[in-house]
């Protein structure tokens, strides 16, 4: 049996959703592939700590687990249920996911209550001269898959009741979009899975485009310099930063975003406090040599 959910994330049961998250993105940032190569362990690491976070950020996901233990979590019914239907992601990062009880048990009583029974049952043969039915409705739940995986595209394994299908993510999907798997649901229904997109430890994501935060000091942001940063593909790239940078100041890199989309270097300059009054008195005049009047200009700032 997998490891406790909150004792992965080393948070206790009462946590809050931020403390919950703060958890998640240290525990991720330490363990996640791109910082330790080849390494086997930090990476199943890093999935238990994705698989974590899926349950304990969704407030369902987490009451089902608080009260079932991982009877819950992993989509099985309470004691006295009927059938378990679950699916593992194949992505990195990716965790099980589950269709809630109460859903499936409606899926079931929407494809045979209307029938009569099971399939095969007395009840369930349509006599001559009867309306036809209509198709039962779709089965639908959510599926968590890695960031990664919505971006450049892959392969989720998905499992129900014991058969396995690899269903393809095309690159770019966003968060909430629908996939359809015709006739794989219960019983032979479609199956509609929302998708939830895990959070990357430092990408954000606009449209197409990919950010990345990259802090300087502030004789950097002044003089000018080289830094290294990451591309969602896991290589690095030097990037060079122009002298009088400021913070906010966003850098292209041109095709390495999402798709046909770009990444963008997004500057923050980090201003160190003067710890002696040499250190002042060299700001003061460099502030002499070099004036500036930043507020000129500003809506709120004309005479």
């Amino acid at each position: 049996m997998p490891r406790d959910y909150y004792e992965v994330l080393g948070v206790k049961r009462e946590a809050s959703e931020d403390e919950i998250k703060k958890a998640y993105r240290k525990l991720a940032r330490q363990y996640h592939p791109d910082r330790n190569p080849g390494d086997k362990q930090a990476e199943s690491h890093f999935k238990e700590i994705q698989d974590a976070y899926d349950i304990l950020s969704d407030k369902n996901k987490r009451a089902q687990f608080d009260r079932f233990g991982f009877a819950g979590a992993d989509g099985g019914f309470p004691p006295g249920g009927g059938q378990t239907f679950h699916w593992g992601g194949g992505g990195p990062g990716g965790g099980f996911e589950q269709i809630d009880p109460a859903q499936a048990e409606a899926i079931f009583s929407q494809i045979f209550g209307g029938m009569g029974g099971f399939p095969g049952a007395a009840g369930g043969r349509r006599g001559r001269g009867a309306r036809p039915r209509q198709a039962p409705p779709p089965a639908t739940s959510e599926m968590a898959i890695p960031f990664e995986t919505a971006a450049l595209g892959g392969t989720i394994s998905l499992r129900v009741n014991g058969r396995e299908i690899d269903v393809k993510i095309p690159p770019g999907v966003e968060e909430g979009q629908t996939i359809r798997l015709g006739g794989q649901g219960p019983g032979g229904v479609d199956l509609h899975l929302k998708l939830k997109i895990q959070p990357h430890p430092y990408f954000k994501r606009e449209g197409n485009n990919l950010i990345v935060e990259v802090p300087l000091s502030l004789p950097e942001a002044v003089l000018g310099t080289k830094v290294d940063v990451p591309t969602l593909d896991g290589t690095r790239l030097t990037v060079k930063v122009p002298p009088g940078t400021s913070s906010g100041a966003r850098l292209r890199l041109r095709g390495k975003g999402i798709k046909e989309g770009d990444q963008f270097i997004e500057i923050k300059v980090a201003v160190p406090s003067p710890k002696d009054d040499k250190s002042r008195a060299i700001i003061e005049e460099f502030g002499k040599l070099n004036p500036q009047e930043p507020r000129s200009g500003l809506p709120w700032n004309t005479p």
